[in-house]
């Protein structure tokens, strides 16, 4: 079978790169090229925005319904294609085919429906006295660009695109060049469903090609971003020059803390394990760092590694498998030198550690076993830096004030679990660590009416909800004397 070209979506067509190169799209699990993906560059970039700006007023114009109906025909037509998606995703990702089955397409569909129905429901604001009626118009800002991540690829790109088309604006968007299929796969869809051309724009390519030139175009109002704190730092400052509006949700050193008194029931502990090691640990929100109250510590560790090593890492198609493999061989290697560095730090290795060969299409892949480890200083690189990958550190402590202390201790905020009966311990606690988000006796239950996203490292802004349509729209008072 002959490598899949991938094509990028411009004024409703697809369409082939300037530039005519391709980069290569590995599948993780066999570390072999199955697709090739536009290696567009600013003139690719510089042709969608134009044919955006084009189509921006008709699009503005159209009722809040008729874009609805846009949005929930592209969700039906995803939604038909969910098993055939969630191949693709679990192919182009290394997540397995169960995951992206049960989550990662099934929530594009919810991202779709959930904006298509939020814009038709938006109330609008008015404020009277005695001398005025003051209204608020929510104007789109025209066209506006969406970067997107590796880790989950349809579920976060569409998580951008929904609200900015379900307020009125056209998109020229950027799927990661690592994991391009599902958004290829998005851009046929969109032509089926009959989006006015122009509307939804989809450019393939490098960050320092694609990603720049839609960061720094003049032509784009706002920028959503999910990505590395790096890249989002350098979004915010070429941003800034420009006084574009900017939604940045980065990376996340997360805790999972785990008080004396929480219910750790099989079920409790199995989403405790689930939240380090989900999606091969290449989730932002994981619990990468495990607080575990000390007079619990040796019982909760015993029983966690039991169900830890259990975990099944295998080929992605395997509905057995557990994990699947890391998104790409940098990753892979960049994880398995963080490894190493634990154990350099001081770092006490409990299981895992070691990359995986399964037997049989997946021997070259880039699997590597879940890994826990103990021992490290709070202050070591291990506890401070986002890893993103199946490595989970335990950390005893003693008091309520030293679990704060050290949640805390990183510069990264977006997410937190706490494990209590106390409620009033875990609203005490909700209320001093420092995370955008924060579950109580659960992990990654989310509702999309929300806000989504972190605090110092983790981003600025927020998603979901008000708050998305709030971001791609500009508000304007008209003041009307009585």
């Amino acid at each position: 079978m002959g490598l899949t070209t991938l094509a990028n979506l411009i004024d409703g067509k697809l369409t082939a790169p300037t530039s005519g190169a391709y980069l290569d799209v590995y599948e993780p699990a066999t570390g072999k090229v199955y697709a090739r993906c536009p290696d567009s560059d600013a003139r690719d970039v510089a042709v969608a925005v134009k044919t955006a700006e084009h189509a921006a007023p008709a699009w503005a114009a159209l009722p809040a319904s008729e874009r609805a109906r846009h949005l929930h025909r592209l969700a039906d037509a995803i939604e038909t294609r969910l098993d055939e998606l969630a191949r693709e995703e679990s192919r182009d990702n290394g997540k397995p085919i169960t995951l992206a089955r049960k989550v990662d397409i099934p929530r594009a569909v919810a991202n779709l429906r959930f904006f298509a129905e939020a814009i038709t429901q938006w109330p609008g604001e008015s404020h009277v006295d005695a001398r005025a009626i003051n209204f608020t118009l929510r104007q789109p800002l025209g066209v506006v660009g969406c970067i997107s991540p590796w880790n989950l690829p349809l579920y976060l790109f569409t998580w951008k695109i929904a609200p900015a088309l379900a307020t009125g604006n056209t998109v020229v968007a950027k799927p990661s060049e690592i994991t391009p299929f599902t958004a290829f796969r998005l851009a046929e869809l969109a032509v089926d469903c009959g989006l006015p051309p122009g509307v939804l724009n989809i450019v393939h390519g490098l960050g320092p090609k694609v990603g720049q030139a839609i960061v720094e175009h003049p032509k784009i109002k706002a920028l959503s971003f999910t990505g590395s704190t790096r890249t989002g730092a350098f979004i915010a400052e070429a941003a800034a020059r420009q006084f574009k509006k900017v939604s940045l949700e980065m990376g996340g050193k997360n805790p999972a803390i785990v008080f004396a008194d929480a219910d750790l029931s099989d079920a409790n502990l199995d989403t405790i394990v689930r939240s380090g090691f989900s999606n091969q640990g290449e989730i932002c929100l994981c619990g990468s760092r495990l607080l575990i109250e000390r007079s619990i510590y040796a019982d909760f560790k015993r029983r966690y590694l039991d169900k830890v090593r259990a975990l099944r890492v295998g080929d992605p198609e395997d509905t057995a498998s557990d994990l699947g493999a890391l998104v790409s061989q940098p990753h892979f290697e960049k994880v398995m030198g963080c490894i190493e560095r634990a154990g350099a730090e001081g770092g006490k290795l409990l299981c895992g550690g070691n990359a995986v060969k399964p037997d049989g299409r997946c021997a070259d892949g880039w699997f590597i076993a879940p890994t826990v480890l103990e021992g490290l200083p709070q202050d070591c690189a291990t506890n401070r830096e986002e890893i993103f990958g199946p490595v989970v550190t335990l950390i005893p402590f003693d008091s309520e004030d030293d679990a704060v202390a050290i949640a805390n201790g990183t510069d990264y905020g977006l997410a937190a679990s706490l494990w209590t009966r106390d409620l009033a311990r875990a609203q005490r606690v909700a209320e001093r660590i420092e995370f955008g988000i924060v579950w109580v006796n659960c992990w990654m239950l989310r509702d999309l009416r929300t806000p989504f996203g972190g605090v110092k490292h983790s981003g600025m802004g927020r998603e979901g909800g008000v708050d998305a349509l709030r971001f791609f729209t500009e508000p304007k008072n008209v003041c009307m004397a009585r």
